[in-house]
């Protein structure tokens, strides 16, 4: 591809490019650029929202340019105060290697393992001097530090701001000195760190590096952002039928922006929406589970739902054991939910939307009393919506 033709896939999605002009002119370098991701591994698990950066890493990389993702084994043990109200609690170097170990494999169920560099910011920070440090946090203001919204916020309302805390962004923007980075990239949250990489670099005789800034996705709520907190997320290494399961709950608001910012793709505006969302959870499903998977996923929903064969289908089970005590519909509603399909819903919801509309059935038996009691059975299949439906076992 030309350089042009580069720079148009390369800012799709994207919230800011600083600058496009910049990008263009190294782009136009002939050289592969090297693109830089830093990681903090404080969980072992990701989801679909951090796979937003992940996708826009894939496009540079299937354009020939080298990844480089830094595993923040020192930058994980400060905490980033990006978007923090409170200050992350500490974790140890070897919480998070064990964490960089499931990361990276879900990572590279996206990149490419053997044209991906890996490298760990422990290897030059843990060799560091006090003095050297001195002379790092000499190249910033704490006037810059205070800039920053998230520690305004927090000193406005008497909230404290550790000293380690405005450690952080200086030691992210050393990481783009040390592996030279053309180009970096982090969420919408992670713009002034990745400015202060572009200062660092400057400073030190290097061409500045290219910033882009990824948006936050929408969980499958449509409100808030992904996140495990909120209970509406799609995890990469869940189940297959799961992961199809749950996407087919994405709003038809949501798909054109779950298409783009997942897939790199766009929704073609003339596809029934039920078609389009059934392809949205077939290539994701495939993406991370492979082909194979992607389409049983879609012949198994489509047994359930569209051919209303509940009793043959394959379901997330939930074991009778499980269920909490004093069992109503209302209950079961929301414990179905949540432990099958991670979808935390409020009471009115429940009774509104779905038990008094008569989504809620037991084997085919409307349930619209929400305060009825109910004995499933092993073996009983209780549907929930057009779109979710358990077995108890």
């Amino acid at each position: 591809m030309t350089p042009e033709e580069q720079l148009k896939i390369l800012t799709a999605g994207t919230v800011k490019v600083l600058s496009e002009k910049e990008l263009l002119e190294k782009l136009r370098l002939g050289r592969p650029l090297r693109i830089k991701l830093g990681l903090d591994p404080t969980s072992p698990d990701i989801h679909l929202g951090h796979t937003v950066v992940f996708e826009k890493m894939r496009q540079f990389q299937q354009l020939g340019h080298q990844i480089v993702i830094i595993i923040g084994d020192f930058t994980a043990t400060i905490g980033d105060p990006s978007g923090r109200s409170a200050t992350r609690p500490p974790l140890s170097r070897e919480d998070v290697l064990v964490n960089a170990e499931t990361y990276t494999t879900q990572l590279f169920k996206l990149l490419d393992k053997d044209k991906t560099e890996i490298v760990h910011n422990g290897d030059w920070f843990r060799k560091m001097t006090f003095e050297d440090v001195l002379r790092l946090n000499a190249r910033v203001t704490m006037q810059q530090m205070l800039q920053r919204e998230d520690f305004k916020n927090r000193i406005e309302k008497g909230q404290e701001v550790r000293l380690h805390e405005i450690q952080y962004p200086i030691v992210q923007g050393w990481d783009s000195v040390e592996v030279r980075a053309d180009v970096e990239l982090g969420g919408t949250d992670q713009l002034f760190n990745l400015l202060v990489g572009r200062d660092l670099q400057k400073e030190e005789g290097q061409p500045q590096q290219v910033v882009i800034t990824m948006p936050l996705l929408e969980g499958l709520d449509g409100v808030r952002k992904m996140s495990k907190s909120y209970g509406n997320y799609v995890g990469v290494d869940e189940a297959p039928g799961e992961m199809f399961g749950k996407l087919m709950s994405v709003s038809d608001e949501l798909m054109a922006r779950y298409y783009q910012l997942l897939l790199g793709e766009t929704l073609d505006p003339s596809a029934h929406p039920m078609e389009a969302k059934k392809s949205l959870a077939e290539k994701i499903t495939a993406r991370y589970h492979g082909t194979d998977a992607g389409t049983t996923a879609r012949a198994d929903w489509d047994t359930r739902f569209s051919k209303k064969d509940l009793a043959s289908a394959e379901l997330p089970e939930i074991p009778l054991t499980e269920l909490p005590a004093e069992l109503n519909v209302l209950s079961l509603t929301a414990h179905g939910f949540k432990t099958a399909f991670g979808l935390e819903k409020s009471n009115g919801e429940l009774r509104k939307q779905f038990i008094t509309s008569g989504s809620v059935q037991l084997n085919g038996e409307k349930l619209t009393d929400p305060a009825a009691t109910v004995s499933p059975q092993p073996g009983d299949v209780l549907k929930l919506s057009k779109k979710h439906a358990v077995r108890f076992v």
